[in-house]
């Protein structure tokens, strides 16, 4: 029953980094970008979340309806303004362009803010569903739920729409789809919208249940790009598929190894997959143009 009790806990805590992984996993397998801001964004999103709580009375999943479409504006702005430009550039440009945003956000929320742990007091923060002996933690479930629909949505979106398949064509050769006539640069900017939206998402799922500082997504960003490279790049199944397991792996070398210790296990699995399997366990195939380094 304990046993039962680390697996159901571990696939909680995956589907919360899935949440997380999956923003991620768009701009890196579109935009062809290495977006090493992205656990900064999640970190100024959740702020965002709690003063909506602050200010406005605002309950964590309710602001969904505002973090999600004000993140979509902010991907799409920081795509056309810092991104864009280097679009052509080296590698390291990129790399050394979304590292330097990063390191802007945290130091300006840390101004803004302090370091102080802030979270969101609600009534459901710490609420569990028994069953049997088992317990299942209640905002834990939920973000597993929104993780699970997400990945659903998004292959649906990816594979049915018209926007979809010209998102999966940028993705897989860019300039076999500019000879088709779909805009690139457009592609790009929805593409990064709809990662940081993603973003926008899991800090509404992820404040009821963590305190938000402003070198929070550091954590998140490292788990993160663990996730999109044992899943598959720019596969959303496939991120949800990596979150469970780095979840399964997290939980099971806390309860039965050390639980200071359980970084070190993805991290592990993590260089493993690059010297094994570098395309991912789900790999959707490579584009003919440079994805990484």
């Amino acid at each position: 029953m304990y046993l039962m009790q680390v697996l159901i806990s571990g696939l909680m805590l995956g589907g919360i980094y899935a949440m997380v992984s999956m923003g991620l996993t768009m701009i890196f397998g579109v935009v062809r970008v290495i977006n090493f801001a992205h656990g900064e964004f999640l970190m100024i999103a959740m702020y965002l979340v709690y003063w909506l709580n602050v200010l406005l009375g605002m309950d964590p999943y309710v602001s969904i309806l505002i973090t999600v479409p004000v993140f979509f504006v902010f991907g799409v702005f920081v795509q056309r303004i810092l991104i864009q430009p280097i679009q052509e550039s080296p590698a390291t440009i990129k790399i050394f362009s979304t590292l330097g945003l990063g390191l802007v956000l945290s130091n300006l929320a840390l101004m803004l803010w302090d370091a102080d742990y802030r979270s969101v007091k609600v009534s459901y923060s710490t609420a569990v569903i028994n069953i049997s002996e088992l317990s299942i933690s209640v905002p834990r479930l939920i973000a597993f739920i929104f993780a699970l629909l997400v990945a659903v949505f998004m292959y649906s979106f990816l594979t049915k729409t018209d926007l979809g398949k010209q998102i999966r064509a940028v993705s897989q050769n860019r300039q076999a789809a500019l000879l088709m006539g779909i805009n690139v640069r457009k592609i790009y900017m929805i593409a990064f919208g709809i990662g940081s939206a993603l973003v926008g998402l899991a800090a509404s799922l992820l404040m009821p249940m963590y305190f938000v500082y402003p070198s929070i997504g550091l954590l998140f960003g490292l788990i993160a790009f663990v996730v999109v490279v044992l899943g598959g790049l720019g596969n959303m199944y496939g991120a949800f598929l990596g979150g469970l397991i780095i979840g399964l792996v997290e939980a099971i070398a806390g309860a039965y190894i050390d639980p200071a210790l359980k970084e070190v296990f993805y991290f592990i699995i993590f260089i493993l997959i690059l010297l094994l399997k570098p395309s991912g366990l789900i790999s959707m195939g490579r584009g003919s143009e440079e994805v990484g380094l």
